[in-house]
């Protein structure tokens, strides 16, 4: 089926484009590939893999699980080693949220150091 549009990219908001983009680079092995004043891009080089962030000075971040501020979207990012990734995650700026629904352990959820949300995802 064809649709009527391609994927482009996903962006999150942010105060701080620049970093915020370093810390995903970090987190994925995908370079920075653009970089204006208000936005800034990291890709995995193909036509699908792209983050962006867009400057919003005003940016305020979700406080889920609570429902009057919620997520609205997060990434689930796969890894191989749950321990290993969360160590490493956590080094380059992430922090571990204290709400951890995965009652199997198959995945865990952290906050980027804007407050978005992801889950590390065991493969």
């Amino acid at each position: 089926m064809s649709g009527i549009a391609r994927f482009r990219s996903i962006v999150l908001d942010c105060p701080g484009p620049e970093g915020l983009a370093e810390f995903y680079s970090h987190l994925l092995g995908w370079p920075v590939t653009s970089v204006e004043e208000d936005w800034v891009v990291v890709s995995d080089g193909g036509s699908s893999g792209r983050l962006a962030f867009q400057l919003a000075p005003d940016h305020r971040p979700p406080a889920w699980p609570d429902p009057q501020h919620p997520q609205q979207l997060h990434l689930d990012l796969t890894v191989d080693d749950l321990d290993e990734a969360e160590a490493q995650a956590v080094k380059i700026g992430a922090r571990k949220h204290e709400h951890q629904p995965s009652e199997d352990g198959a995945f865990r959820v952290f906050l980027d150091p804007a407050g978005h949300p992801f889950c590390l995802c065991a493969s």
